[in-house]
């Protein structure tokens, strides 16, 4: 198991390293700042161009490329903080002795099941309500056997 375990660290791959820094980059506010400049000095040279197509065009396909281009980057960046965030509540679920190891691959759960499990959480949370013990804990399992239970009550004869 421990094979399967990363060394610690993380050389990765150029583009890997490349995308972290312009995704981390790109959310600052120095790139902000030179983003509103560009567009700020690209207004000021209207009127030197005559506001001409050419002038309109620059800066279209300027935003358009780099548009084009951040939604990759950001989007393999939310790709692996999703998956990194995966991991750590499944590290949580898989070392708590009473949590439910049927949720550690939840994200690959059809959305039925996820709506049949979101059913199951609204369910705990009513539970705590009525108790008004916030602090009190439920499982996915209790909820499953209060469950059972009550139908097989309400199914024996009176």
């Amino acid at each position: 198991m421990h094979d399967l375990l990363p060394a610690g660290s993380s050389h990765g791959n150029f583009f890997a390293r490349f995308a972290g820094r312009v995704t981390a980059w790109s959310g600052t506010t120095l790139a902000f700042c030179l983003a509103l400049g560009t567009v700020v000095v690209w207004a000021l040279t209207g009127p030197v161009f005559q506001y001409s197509e050419t002038w309109q065009l620059v800066i279209n396909t300027s935003t358009t490329i780099v548009t084009f281009l951040m939604v990759f980057l950001i989007q393999r960046a939310q790709n692996k903080d999703s998956l990194v965030l995966h991991l750590k509540l499944n590290e949580l679920i898989a070392a708590h002795k009473g949590a439910s190891n049927r949720l550690i691959n939840a994200q690959d759960f059809s959305e039925e099941e996820i709506h049949l499990l979101h059913r199951y959480f609204t369910k705990l949370a009513e539970m705590a309500r009525q108790e008004h013990n916030l602090g009190r804990t439920h499982s996915v399992e209790e909820a499953e056997e209060n469950h059972e239970t009550k139908l097989q009550a309400g199914h024996q004869p009176r």
